[in-house]
């Protein structure tokens, strides 16, 4: 039931109104609850509007929060003065860079975190964090409410409602672009006649864009078209292989228990060194993904994605760690690997299993130390050289000569006796009475 609404749509951009529904999940706000909100803002259209429109509709006040995880080219302190101006009683600007790599991005590495094979979560991971740091804003402001922007066909809104309503089951939630069925064109109508600056114009951008220090997507618009390639104008961060410099780049990237910690030779911290790995690969035109991907909404959708970093920093890890692992943690890992991104990327980052396979990321990862040079070159990442104090190899063993010692060959004909025991019988079990078993 939707309430609060007269008239067509039409009527309802002339006037600014807009449709404020009735609450199905029990942490959603009604109209009447709502005092003071935490509007989660990015400085665009949507959370101007909402911003602007919050406060009409609900008759409440509102606190703006704009978090910081990398992105570039991002002025914090322009969004910040448009929120005031608007009419926020505060807005808070928060750094989480350093929060999100340590604690997002880095478990992150240690899983090898592709959703899908291709998705390395970058705005997966970002939501968790976002959505903690509204909790703990809206609790020293006193909010009773948090808004968010997330329309109802993508993840985010599981993955902030989830979080929110894990960590502060008395905080309500409204989420108005789901709720008021607005389009762009009312939108901006809504700005002008309410004097709400437009970021980037009038004029309606070709893609979806969002991005932080682990990467960047664009989805919508001719992207949708799956029968065609991506246009020239998608990627913005990357630069196309065919364009990228016609030498290749060795790039050595050196771990400790997992942690990147140095880029040829020189040891970073790990926001400096995602963004120096992401420079790199940038230039080498690492990183482009085209990707079919299964919403847990249940959506199959294209996202493009230019993770250069992700690309380098995983590529390393995941071949380090193959040195250092046994056979059996070799196999078995990637499943958990798998089970791990699964679960951030359907918001499920307070679920008790993602802590357990955090225990074991973390055992797994107390091993995988030393350094993996990588040939960058036109878009391909390739591992060339490994070093390690844990790797399970040696050079003795792995060749063709006589050796003795921890492999002995004259022992190889019992262990093939042995290993081969059950197939064989299993073969000529199932084979009896056919000719030539």
């Amino acid at each position: 039931m939707r309430v609060g609404v007269l008239g067509s749509r039409a009527d309802m951009a002339e006037r600014g109104d807009r449709t404020i529904l009735r609450k199905i999940a029990s942490y959603e706000a009604e109209p009447g609850e709502v005092g003071r909100v935490l509007l989660l803002y990015s400085g665009g259209l949507d959370t101007s509007v909402m911003l602007k429109w919050i406060q009409d509709e609900y008759q409440a006040e509102v606190v703006a929060l704009t978090v910081n995880l990398g992105q570039p080219g991002e002025e914090f302190e322009v969004v910040r003065g448009k929120a005031l101006q608007l009419g926020a009683l505060d807005c808070h600007v928060v750094d989480a860079r350093e929060e999100f790599a340590e604690d997002y991005v880095l478990p992150a590495i240690k899983a090898n975190a592709l959703y899908g094979g291709g998705y390395p979560l970058f705005t997966a991971l970002g939501r968790p964090l976002i959505a903690k740091l509204a909790v703990e804003y809206a609790r020293r402001s006193g909010c009773d409410t948090i808004a968010h922007g997330c329309t109802g066909k993508g993840n985010d809104q599981v993955r902030i409602e989830a979080s929110v309503a894990a960590l502060a089951p008395e905080l309500k939630i409204i989420a108005p672009v789901r709720g008021w069925q607005m389009g762009r064109e009312e939108e901006i109508a809504y700005a002008r006649e309410h004097g709400i600056p437009v970021k980037g114009g009038t004029e309606t951008p070709p893609y979806s864009i969002d991005d932080n220090l682990w990467g960047r997507s664009s989805e919508g618009g001719a992207i949708e078209d799956i029968e065609e390639p991506p246009r020239e104008d998608v990627f913005t961060l990357v630069t196309r292989p065919e364009d990228a410099p016609d030498e290749p780049q060795l790039v050595e990237i050196e771990f400790e228990r997992g942690r990147p910690v140095a880029i040829d030779g020189e040891r970073l911290g790990l926001v400096e060194l995602l963004e120096r790995a992401g420079e790199i690969g940038a230039r080498h035109g690492v990183g482009i993904v085209d990707h079919i991907e299964d919403r847990i909404v249940g959506l199959k959708v294209r996202d493009l994605y230019e993770v250069p970093a992700a690309d380098i920093v995983l590529t390393a890890h995941k071949e380090l760690e193959k040195l250092v692992g046994t056979i059996h943690q070799n196999q078995f890992k990637p499943q958990l690997d798998s089970q791990w991104a699964f679960l951030v990327y359907a918001g499920l980052w307070h679920e008790p299993l993602l802590s357990d396979l955090n225990a074991y990321m973390d055992a797994v990862n107390e091993q995988v130390t030393g350094a993996i040079t990588l040939k960058l070159y036109k878009g391909k990442v390739t591992p060339v050289a490994r070093r390690s104090p844990n790797a399970l190899y040696d050079p003795r063993l792995a060749g063709f000569g006589e050796s003795g010692g921890l492999f002995s060959q004259q022992a190889s004909p019992g262990f093939i006796e042995l290993w081969s025991l059950q197939s064989r019988m299993a073969w000529a079990i199932r084979n009896r009475g056919r000719e030539g078993s």
